[in-house]
């Protein structure tokens, strides 16, 4: 479609305004979250989430913390990764099992969350929950939709405002930090 046809298209379909309109709120918000978040102590919004999450659940290991953040292990790693480098979490050898790595958030860390304000993926999450269900499939199924249109289902998605490739490249060194043996 040329552009004057989809300059056309853009103002004259109520349901395209209505849309890029709510998008455009929904990542203006997240994106205030998200400087917040950096501003209260230099946490990234994925660093305050993955926080966040490690507080709830102590001892995670790196799959777990992938799971309750919703994201890939190598996004997930590249973070805490960076949150060990700051002295914000800990990274010891399970007692239990002595091949798993367990993630335990320092007093740092807690100073750090206590003056972060919500991350923008647990504000986002908590909207989506709070939708009827019908609604929360309804949403699913059309941004789904929607990234396959625009031909970017097949990327990779990372965490919100995580700058990282998926390789650890990007906002951090990469580099891996050792086990602190107990």
């Amino acid at each position: 479609m040329p552009k004057t046809s989809a300059r056309k298209a853009a103002r004259t379909d109520p349901d395209v305004l209505q849309s890029v309109d709510a998008f455009r709120r929904i990542l203006r918000a997240l994106r205030l979250h998200a400087r917040n978040a950096e501003m209260a102590d230099g946490l990234s919004s994925s660093q305050a989430f993955v926080l966040a999450m490690i507080a709830a659940n102590p001892g995670a290991s790196v799959n777990e913390i992938a799971e309750s953040t919703m994201t890939d292990r190598s996004s997930a790693a590249a973070v805490l990764d960076r949150l060990v480098e700051r002295h914000q979490v800990i990274r010891e050898q399970s007692p239990l099992d002595r091949r798993r790595a367990e993630f335990v958030i320092t007093a740092r860390g807690r100073r750090a969350l206590s003056r972060a304000p919500t991350p923008p993926t647990i504000a986002l999450v908590n909207g989506i929950r709070a939708l009827a269900p019908s609604n929360r499939r309804a949403l699913a199924r059309s941004l789904t939709a929607l990234t396959r249109t625009m031909g970017i289902s097949h990327e990779r998605a990372g965490m919100l405002f995580d700058e990282t490739d998926g390789n650890g490249k990007g906002r951090t060194s990469g580099a891996r930090v050792k086990v602190r043996r107990k």
